[in-house]
């Protein structure tokens, strides 16, 4: 038999397995870096969550990354050196709430001795927040930072398939208020029949039409009735063609029984048909089923005994809390994903994480060493530390690295692209990779390693987990375990620490100050304040630069409760006026130098950030160690 070209060609290729490690052992032209991230959207999202769950479960780590819409909703909002531990959390907070995930990177890694190497399976979940479920009233709002849009389209973001096909998800007190929403939506709107018939409940005949109505029904279901019980069944189909003068019923099956769907009714009609059969009709019951998208069909169903009754009320009930059930499940979406990485209860590893590569660079003196005056940024440190980045010219150490293998599915129905920076998938690999080259740099011989071992327990390790960097300018190491705050030794401060108590912070200033004069006057301020020991001396410099306006003050916990606000304005100023004035902080109005005076009382001015106009300041007897 002669075999056409094409096939010859397709029963000669290799394995899909085969197909898939030669591409990721040559980055693909035109871009990409050559290792193969799954692209998970709710097409495939059941599929890809069963498969990443025992990828999961053999894994000795995850790496995870996240791609937001947006980073601070206000310039203010950015953290500051300065920012108390409190603060910085309202700030992180704010945006957290106010912008949307918009991809969820999952990198499970598995020790592989037979390889002496990990093997890796990225993930790269699409993420969009759309309405999943009709009894959902509200629609979900986020926001997007122009900024961020635009860095995401750079490295080629696919906003479509974001928008289009990304997967929902719904919060714990969100599915126990959709479970809720669904019991009320349905409950009483399922089945009835003459069994549960409830006299009270009955609808009075007032006017000629619905007597009429109800009389037309009674005679049609009658009739329909009577055909239906003359006729034999003959395999669950009945004999003969049914046929009702009415010409409103259409007989189908429904669960192997003889019904009629009822199409066109009002529903003041439809809860007249259902009093007609209460009353008059104990073998046809009404049955309301619901469709995928939550619309509604009703049908009457004929039932010739009690017990078959009963089993078809519970068929009907079953199939409902069923439906609910699967509904729900599709729209938790992603929360799937946590949820399996919460309950696996494997070392989650990010680069600004629980497990924190940015930390780890800081603890190790080799580290530290090849890290000197570069970027500490992902992308920078997998260039410097992984394998497949280090060139025959310059390595960066004699350091054994740590074998990384990538490895695709057994078929090629799913769907694979060449990942790249900036795709949380892609991220949460080089995360990875990062924080085992990181493992090796402390001493861990992954070579001793059983996939049976767990690495939270390494001596080694152990010390360094659940360390956070609150953000990149905190200067601080922030430990989980014990809600600690410890200095971050790899990070120097611009700025001495800060004494709250003392900080008072200033705006409204004229638009004036914000030229490089009224700064300069500033600085020549302070540099009148360092050399003066009198408060006194204050007044006259401040009363020329604060002249006019509408300058406040405050206090710092004032500044916290600005930031702790539900209130989203751009500015600063307008932020702290509609917070305090429907609080009770205390803003003192119009400043002048003797205002200044009052509240800082001898203080010396310590800072001032230009844009916002926010001044801390810290009280200290050696004034020159105040930085502007």
């Amino acid at each position: 038999m002669q075999v056409p070209g094409r096939l010859r060609r397709v029963l000669r290729a290799p394995p899909p397995r085969i197909l898939l490690y030669r591409a990721i052992s040559s980055p693909p032209p035109g871009g990409g870096s050559g290792v193969a991230v799954k692209q998970v959207t709710r097409g495939n999202m059941e599929e890809a969550l069963e498969k990443l769950r025992g990828r999961v479960r053999e894994a000795a780590f995850v790496g995870l990354d996240l791609e937001m819409s947006g980073v601070t909703s206000a310039p203010w909002r950015d953290t500051f050196e300065l920012d108390r531990a409190d603060v910085r959390y309202l700030k992180l907070r704010d945006s957290a709430e106010r912008f949307a995930a918009l991809q969820l990177g999952v990198c499970p890694f598995r020790w592989d001795p037979a390889k002496s190497a990990f093997v890796a399976h990225p993930h790269n979940f699409f993420i969009f927040p759309r309405k999943e479920l009709p009894s959902d009233c509200s629609s979900h709002e986020f926001l997007c930072q122009t900024t961020s849009i635009e860095f995401l389209a750079k490295y080629q973001f696919d906003f479509n398939t974001c928008f289009r096909e990304g997967i929902s998800y719904l919060s714990r007190a969100q599915e126990e208020e959709a479970l809720q929403k669904f019991n009320m939506l349905h409950h009483g709107r399922t089945v009835t029949s003459s069994t549960n018939s409830e006299e009270d409940g009955d609808m009075p005949l007032k006017s000629a039409s619905d007597i009429l109505f109800t009389e037309r029904m009674k005679m049609n279901f009658k009739e329909w009735r009577d055909a239906i019980a003359s006729k034999p069944m003959v395999d669950n189909h009945l004999s003969g063609n049914i046929k009702c003068g009415s010409g409103q019923f259409q007989t189908v099956f429904f669960k192997m029984r003889p019904a009629i769907i009822l199409n066109g009714f009002s529903s003041h009609q439809l809860k007249l048909i259902q009093q007609v059969l209460r009353k008059n009709f104990r073998d046809l019951i009404f049955v309301c089923t619901f469709g995928e998208d939550d619309t509604s069909e009703k049908k009457v169903v004929y039932s010739d005994t009690d017990e078959d009754r009963i089993l078809l009320m519970k068929d009907v009930q079953e199939d409902l809390l069923k439906n609910r059930e699967e509904r729900i499940k599709s729209a938790i979406g992603i929360r799937h994903v946590i949820d399996l990485l919460s309950s696996e209860r494997k070392l989650i590893v990010g680069h600004s994480c629980f497990l924190d590569t940015r930390h780890l660079m800081s603890v190790n003196q080799a580290v530290q060493k090849l890290m000197k005056h570069k970027s500490k940024s992902l992308s920078s440190a997998f260039l410097l530390l992984c394998p497949a980045s280090y060139s025959s010219v310059e390595k960066p150490s004699s350091h054994s690295p740590v074998t990384i293998e990538v490895e695709g599915d057994e078929t090629m129905s799913s769907r694979f692209i060449s990942g790249a920076k900036h795709e949380a998938g892609y991220d949460a690999y080089m995360t990875g990779c990062i924080f085992a080259q990181l493992c090796a740099y402390l001493g861990i011989q992954f070579e001793q390693f059983s996939p049976l071992d767990n690495l939270a327990t390494n001596t080694k390790l152990q010390k360094h987990i659940n360390f956070l960097s609150p953000s990149w300018n905190s200067g601080t190491v922030l430990d989980l375990s014990t809600g600690m705050e410890t200095p971050d030794p790899g990070y120097t401060r611009r700025y001495p620490a800060a004494v709250y108590d003392n900080i008072v912070v200033i705006w409204g200033f004229l638009s004036k100050f914000k030229k490089q004069e009224s700064v300069n006057d500033f600085l020549d301020l302070k540099a009148v304040l360092e050399r003066a020991d009198s408060a006194i001396s204050i007044l006259h410099p401040l009363s020329t630069i604060l002249e006019g306006g509408q300058t406040r003050a405050a206090k710092y916990d004032t500044y916290r409760d600005i930031c702790s606000s539900s209130e989203s304005k751009y500015l600063f100023a307008d932020q702290a006026e509609a917070v305090c004035a429907t609080s009770k902080n205390q803003l003192i109005e119009n400043v002048d130098g003797n205002l200044i005076s009052d509240v800082l009382d001898g203080v010396a001015l310590a800072s001032v950030t230009e844009e916002d106009g926010i001044i801390p300041s810290s009280k200290n007897q050696n004034v020159a160690e105040a930085t502007c």
